[in-house]
C-alpha cells in the first residue's frame, strides 16, 4: 500500500514538539512525505537549530508515529536535512500569532 504525501504528513502531525507545544507539521518543520510501492515511508524533515537537544528522540517520534498511524507502513525513516533552514515562517499562521514575540 502506498501513502501519500497528505497522510504521511497528517501521522506526523501526531508529534509535539514538547518545547513550543505545537506538532512538527504546524512548525513546519515537515518538508516532504513519499511511500513506495513496500510500504517503506521516508519523511524528510528539519529541526528548529542544529544544537537541538532532542534531536535523537524527535526523529524516533516521527518514525514511530509513521508506523502507529499508518498500519500498512512496513518501514519508516525520518531524514534531517538543513537546507533549506527552518525559520518561524515556515509554521501556519496559528503557530506564528501564538509564538510572536517568543522567540
Amino acid at each position: 500500500m502506498m501513502y501519500s504525501k497528505e497522510e504521511i504528513f497528517k501521522a506526523v502531525s501526531t508529534v509535539i514538539d514538547p518545547e513550543v507545544g505545537f506538532n512538527l507539521v504546524e512548525l513546519g518543520l515537515i518538508y516532504d512525505g513519499e511511500c513506495d510501492s513496500e510500504g517503506n515511508v521516508k519523511v524528510t524533515m528539519t529541526l528548529s537549530t542544529k544544537a537541538c537537544p532532542l534531536h535523537q528522540l524527535i526523529i524516533q517520534w516521527v518514525e514511530e508515529a509513521v508506523l502507529r498511524e499508518l498500519p500498512n507502513a512496513t518501514n519508516a525513516e525520518a531524514l534531517v536535512v538543513w537546507e533549506p533552514e527552518w525559520n518561524i515562517t515556515m509554521a501556519s499562521n496559528e503557530v506564528k500569532d501564538k509564538l510572536e514575540g517568543k522567540m
